[in-house]
């Protein structure tokens, strides 16, 4: 069946490795009355410095604490995605954080999906059905529509994670990327659209072996209705103190 999410993700952008250069030989001259020179080693260029890490909202900061201590994302990396302030938190098994990026969201304020809304066509959308709903999801990559391959985040209603699509230039996708502002991140039908670099170097090689959790944030419900979980985190706390565990020294 072809879903309407799934045909938006058919304009997205296909990754290509740029073709190495490749040096031209030098010709070198030997002469009886010089000596040849020997050339000088190239300057080490300096790796380009990390930026530091966004600092999460105080909703994304529970949630991520709650997951590294009960372990409920088991032996699979995880993604947060919280929609509120347009930003995605990405986690190695372990629990260590690896980056964050901007993402996009659906246009529509909302946590759930319309039932049904994965079968319609892009046009039979309405504005309030394009919701990037909440929840805990298991993502894997696949096909959609076009051959391309997203991580599906919940594939009964088509929502997907890719790079970001470009193909619509009066979205300006990137440049609401780029934006410092949140509000206007609010641009799909549903899926969640990440920086092309970004999804390329940490959320594919991280999920297309096996797979992961992605838990999006909501927009309107209290977190502890859909991450009901979320409630034992005082507890574990209690329980970690109480097993005399130390603090880690800060350098």
């Amino acid at each position: 069946m072809l879903t309407a999410y799934a045909a938006a993700v058919a304009m997205g952008l296909s990754l290509s490795a740029p073709a190495a250069a490749v040096p031209a030989k030098a010709a070198h001259k030997k002469t009886a009355h010089k000596t040849a020179h020997k050339a000088k080693p190239a300057a080490a260029s300096k790796p380009a410095p990390e930026e530091p890490p966004t600092e999460k909202s105080e909703a994304a900061a529970r949630v991520a604490e709650w997951v590294a201590m009960s372990g409920d994302n088991g032996k699979y990396p995880y993604i947060i995605v919280d929609k509120q302030a347009a930003r995605l938190f990405v986690f190695d098994a372990d629990g260590k954080q690896l980056g964050d990026a901007p993402v996009l969201v659906g246009i529509a304020v909302g946590d759930e999906a319309t039932p049904g809304v994965g079968a319609k066509k892009l046009a039979e959308i309405g504005p309030a059905e394009k919701t990037t709903p909440a929840g805990r999801f298991l993502a894997k990559f696949g096909r959609a529509v076009g051959k391309e391959r997203v991580l599906w985040v919940d594939y009964y209603t088509s929502v997907a994670m890719h790079a970001v699509v470009t193909s619509n230039k009066k979205e300006r996708r990137l440049q609401r990327l780029e934006s410092p502002e949140v509000d206007d991140n609010r641009i799909t039908f549903g899926c969640i659209n990440v920086p092309t670099a970004f999804y390329a170097r940490q959320v594919r090689p991280l999920f297309q072996k096996s797979g992961g959790i992605v838990y999006v944030l909501p927009d309107t419900k209290p977190l502890e209705e859909v991450f009901p979980r979320l409630r034992l985190l005082p507890y574990l706390n209690s329980a970690a103190h109480n097993a005399g565990e130390q603090p880690v020294a800060q350098g």
